[in-house]
């Protein structure tokens, strides 16, 4: 469906011809007449689908039709500065023809310029909690003239640890508001918030816990300790003109990124101890192709839009079937295509069972040819007993959890 089918205000329906949208995705489709009528609303739907349209250009055609006020109108909780930013950014975009003022408060950066841009008066705050819940001790803002609520990327929120921060922002908001709330899952945890803060919401769902047809996945065995240089030969050898590199832990990522510097590969690198200042330096580096690769932790990486990514690479395989779909949807943006590769070791199959039982199919396994797989891993490399136990145990229980899931 076309945009201009939706009776929205001029000057947003400009933006949007600036931005080139012409098409409305299945989740914009879906929650434009809802959101338009103030309703409440429940989204499932996965990274790239166009969720943040989906809130935002109703919600900004809403305040449009209102009185401005000093204090805010909207406001959007986050899990990560990184996708406040982005919000914050788009919303911006959106407002652009417009006299709409937008302020994203983050973690990671200095407060004072933000409670600058407070004081001058702001209609839209896109925030993460702990940051939003500073200001409000300091008093720098007041939410008792919030007309409309969003929650997005919910389900991470909830992961990340923010329910009670969350908690404690929606009792500072007047009870007639409109709320949204969009999560890439539904857990009982996220229908239970809903069911505390919403009104009888607009039910949605896009694409849940499927990828991108346009997605190509592939699966590469590999033992343990061969895994860098595996991804290191097929970096050379697959022509990937950009790609987005997973790892389970901080340590990780920062070891994967020093073997693949040593190997001649330019990178940039993100995750949790990084300040604000250099991951957005090492994401304006990887927007802007100086570099191809960029290694990343889960946590950090949420939320991320970054147009372009060829490939997604899980090197670690994610413990969360759910989340191999997260990360895998960051390629394939809307039409695009994309592929996915997985480096998959003996100790992970548990999780590789977990996460073809909730595809609904089997993964393509590949090898490289020509790489040396029968090189011997080093005496440090060798787990345990007792760490091949638990690690049995673990991946035993992932995969009885979809099958109990599914029953």
């Amino acid at each position: 469906m076309r945009f201009d089918k939706f009776d929205f205000d001029g000057r947003l329906m400009r933006a949007v011809q600036k931005q080139g949208f012409t098409q409305t995705t299945p989740v914009q489709e879906q929650a434009f007449p809802g959101a338009l009528q103030g309703r409440d609303i429940l989204g499932t739907a996965q990274t790239g689908t166009g969720k943040t349209v989906a809130f935002l250009l109703p919600s900004l055609h809403q305040l449009l039709k209102g009185e401005p006020q000093k204090r805010p109108r909207m406001l959007i909780l986050a899990p990560t500065r990184e996708l406040a930013l982005q919000i914050a950014e788009e919303a911006r975009a959106l407002a652009c023809f417009t006299s709409l003022r937008v302020v994203a408060l983050f973690g990671g950066a200095a407060i004072n310029p933000q409670t600058k841009q407070l004081r001058r008066g702001v209609d839209l705050v896109v925030a993460t909690p702990g940051r939003l819940k500073d200001h409000l001790q300091r008093r720098n803002l007041r939410l008792d003239g919030i007309q409309i609520l969003v929650l997005d990327e919910a389900d991470r929120m909830l992961d990340m640890g923010f329910y009670p921060d969350i908690e404690a922002i929606v009792r500072r908001l007047p009870d007639q508001r409109q709320t949204m709330l969009f999560s890439a899952t539904m857990p009982q945890a996220i229908l239970g918030l809903a069911g505390r803060f919403m009104q009888s919401p607009l039910r949605i769902e896009i694409q849940t816990a499927k990828p991108p047809e346009a997605i190509e996945q592939r699966l590469y065995p590999v033992p343990k300790h061969l895994k860098a240089p595996l991804l290191a030969a097929l970096l050379q050898r697959e022509g990937v003109e950009s790609a987005l590199v997973f790892t389970r832990t901080k340590q990780q990522a920062d070891i994967l990124a020093r073997k693949l510097r040593e190997e001649g590969f330019s990178l940039a690198i993100i995750h949790g101890d990084f300040n604000q200042q250099k991951r957005l330096r090492a994401l304006e580096r990887f927007r802007a192709g100086s570099v191809k690769i960029l290694v990343a932790t889960n946590v950090a990486a949420r939320g991320l839009d970054i147009e372009g990514i060829s490939h997604v690479i899980n090197f670690d395989v994610p413990e969360e079937a759910e989340n191999y779909v997260h990360r895998i949807g960051r390629t394939a943006r809307v039409q695009a295509e994309g592929v996915a590769w997985t480096l998959v070791t003996p100790d992970d199959e548990g999780e590789i069972a977990a996460i073809e039982y909730l595809l609904g199919e089997k993964v393509p396994r590949l090898t490289l040819p020509g790489f040396d797989y029968d090189v011997p891993a080093p005496d440090w490399a060798k787990p345990s007993a007792a760490a091949l136990l638990r690690k049995a145990r673990r991946k035993q229980g992932n995969y009885g959890r979809w099958k109990s899931l599914a029953r």
